[in-house]
């Protein structure tokens, strides 16, 4: 039964990642007032050449949720976009992807499935989002 649980998840995901073919965007942005480098977290969003309405959606919802973390910075990285190559590489990021980070330490925690899973509901996603940057902050 664990086994079929997994294979569910990992065919879920795959199809989550190939249905983002719909949206062209080829720009990295940071979308903050403060600069990363003194930032305790950041929040860094990876995403294909071409995005689906739930990647777009993520999006918007994670810039929502920072309204209410001004000295938190917001990246949007292309994985498809060479210059990105690298940290692409560091988060194993190859599509999609949604992490908390702390540049001084290197601690990243992935929220992808989250975000995929509550891209729909907007108040869930945002007092989820919410609780996990407070708990990361935390440690």
């Amino acid at each position: 039964m664990k086994f079929r649980n997994i294979i569910f998840s990992v065919s879920l995901l795959t199809l989550l990642f190939a249905a983002c073919n719909s949206e062209a965007q080829n720009t990295t942005q940071m979308v903050s007032s403060s600069s990363s480098t003194n930032a305790e977290i950041e929040v860094i969003q990876f995403h294909s050449e071409h995005r689906c309405m739930t990647c777009n959606k993520i999006e918007e919802l994670t810039k929502s949720t920072l309204e209410n973390y001004s000295s938190i910075p917001f990246s949007l990285v292309n994985v498809d976009d060479s210059k990105n190559a690298k940290q692409a590489e560091q988060f194993e990021a190859a599509g999609t992807a949604l992490f908390l980070y702390n540049p001084a330490t290197g601690k990243k925690k992935e929220l992808t499935d989250f975000a995929f899973m509550n891209a729909s509901n907007k108040e869930k996603f945002v007092e989820g989002l919410k609780k996990e940057i407070d708990q990361f902050v935390k440690q």
